[in-house]
């Protein structure tokens, strides 16, 4: 039995009344008594949204409103193919420089009293010329700009040709142009609304912003402007609306999900772990007949980063490294912590699904290999007693905590410090933390996305080498993969640079993730793929 809190039943009553605003929103703009609410997606999203524009587009939370909102020039399908969006097809010149896209002609930016008299205008090349050079304007600061470090220039050809020239070839380049940073926006409404485009939002997408009360509610409509179709020829998207709530407590957004206020839930909590999942990870009884779940590979590897910028740092010595890799059994901590959802990072840094991710031999359960390492560490510093600081936010504080007891086992003191989320990201970028624990989420489908966080040019806070690796011969594969366009031998590269980390081990790997999603029964269409990314403009709810 669920037992509510007086924080629960204040968070309740709370999300009653953001529920009660939705309903008179929408009743008022309908001319007919109809029950619509099979025509709105409803989900909580409990770390609040900070922009809504795609220049600030970094966290998945952000990430999934802006692509109701806008759209690029490409996009990713469910296998992650990159497929035509704004962009209906492309050229690549034989040296791999110069990508020449044609854009559709019927694609309308959502309407606005800033167009003029017909409140929209179809988009151009010129557009994506200024959203472009927006990312990398020094007075946005977009959080977006890396994507262009390998662009040597970009520009309009005409009103339905854009072309982008590359400083030396770069396989995974139309795939990052999959990521909402580079997604279309008009410039005369940014420049209207400058700071503020960030709640004022205009774009192309198959939704249109409506009413965003900051940490209550987020309202977006159905745009029925927009250019795709299904194969039937009926205009996207099916729902008349997308109502995000903001809700901070997991616990209690699970509990408006069980009682069928919300459609939707990302992800597995420890917090309701145990009572919607059994052991061998199935749906209980109790929500089998309401609760649709689906779950699939996710990009998405979980570990502890290891910070070896400091010799002084204990945690940072290499036998130390592979005694702490070698002390706990990850098959036993994804089946009793994780009701076995996800795989045991037993092979590389790589997750499952991407050129590169080979069975190599990573590390195992063996804790007498393990308190070798140690006794030979002590022999070698003459340190009889190596003390560890395990730094976490509380959502995975379990893992974090066994894995202390199982490095007390093989003689290794080890301590656990609980900070929130952003002060870890924080800390973590200054180099402060001897051992953090960290995810690195694709954020395009490539394995070199995961290796940049060990190259030695991306040093934090500059870049996302938060453990200060560095190693010659690794930065020289990294650098030849960069420019070679053969896939198999890049993958090759990808492999080697891989079991070099293993045998260095600047981390600890702990699992490979996997999406899981709940649905309530009555929603079809929502589908997964592995970048988790939310594709609201397919989805369907009977009443």
């Amino acid at each position: 039995m669920i037992k509510l809190t007086i924080q629960d039943f204040k968070l309740v009553i709370t999300y009653i009344s953001i529920l009660c605003l939705l309903l008179i929103s929408f009743s008022c703009q309908e001319n007919n008594s109809e029950n619509r609410d099979h025509l709105v997606f409803r989900y909580n999203e409990h770390a609040n949204i900070t922009s809504l524009d795609p220049a600030f587009a970094k966290d998945q939370r952000n990430i999934w409103a802006v692509h109701q909102l806008f759209n690029g020039l490409v996009e990713m399908d469910t296998d992650l193919n990159v497929i035509p969006s704004i962009a209906k097809s492309w050229k690549v010149s034989d040296n791999a420089l110069n990508y020449v896209f044609t854009l559709r002609d019927d694609v309308q930016f959502h309407k606005h009293d800033l167009f003029g008299e017909k409140r929209t205008r179809t988009v151009n090349a010129y557009d994506f010329e200024y959203s472009f050079g927006r990312i990398l304007d020094d007075k946005l600061a977009s959080s977006g700009r890396w994507i262009f470090k390998s662009v040597a220039n970009f520009k309009a050809i005409d009103t339905t040709t854009f072309q982008i020239t590359l400083k030396q070839p770069f396989p995974a380049f139309l795939s990052l142009l999959t990521m909402k940073y580079c997604s279309v926006v008009p410039k005369e409404i940014v420049e209207h609304y400058g700071n503020d485009f960030r709640a004022n939002p205009i774009g192309t997408g198959p939704f249109q912003f409506k009413i965003w009360e900051e940490n209550t509610k987020l309202v977006l409509r159905r745009n029925p402007m927009y250019f795709e179709k299904d194969a039937s020829g009926e205009t996207l998207p099916y729902l008349e609306a997308v109502a995000i709530t903001f809700l901070p407590d997991k616990q209690s957004e699970f509990l408006q999900f069980a009682q069928g206020n919300i459609d939707f839930l990302n992800s597995l909590d420890p917090s309701y772990q145990d009572e919607i999942l059994d052991a061998s990870g199935q749906l209980r009884d109790t929500y089998s007949k309401n609760v649709h779940m689906i779950s699939g590979p996710y990009l998405n590897t979980e570990y502890l980063g290891i910070y070896i910028g400091d010799s002084t740092n204990v945690s940072s010595h290499h036998l130390l490294r592979k005694a702490m890799n070698y002390s706990f059994d990850r098959q036993k901590m994804i089946t009793y912590l994780r009701s076995g959802i996800g795989s045991p990072a037993i092979h590389g840094f790589i997750p499952k699904g991407l050129p590169g991710f080979a069975n190599i031999k990573g590390f195992d359960y063996q804790p007498e290999k393990a308190k070798n390492l140690v006794k030979q560490y002590i022999s070698e510093t003459g340190n009889k007693s190596p003390e560890v600081a395990i730094t976490t936010n509380g959502q995975y504080l379990n893992f974090c905590e066994y894995i202390q007891r199982e490095l007390e086992k093989i003689g290794v003191k080890a301590s656990v410090n609980v900070i929130p989320a952003s002060t870890l990201r924080e800390l973590r970028s200054k180099g402060e933390l001897p051992i953090f624990r960290a995810s690195w989420i694709a954020d395009y489908p490539d394995a070199e996305n995961y290796l940049s966080l060990f190259y030695s040019k991306n040093f934090t806070p500059n870049g996302p080498n938060y453990t200060h690796f560095k190693n010659a011969q690794f930065d020289e594969w990294y650098e030849t993969a960069l420019r070679e366009t053969d896939a198999d031998k890049r993958a090759h590269l990808y492999t080697k640079m891989d079991s070099l980390l293993i045998s260095e081990a600047p981390l600890v790997p702990l699992y490979y993730d996997q999406v899981v999603r709940f649905t309530q029964k009555n929603v079809q269409g929502l589908g997964i793929n592995a970048l988790n990314l939310l594709e609201l403009k397919r989805v369907k709810k009977s009443e």
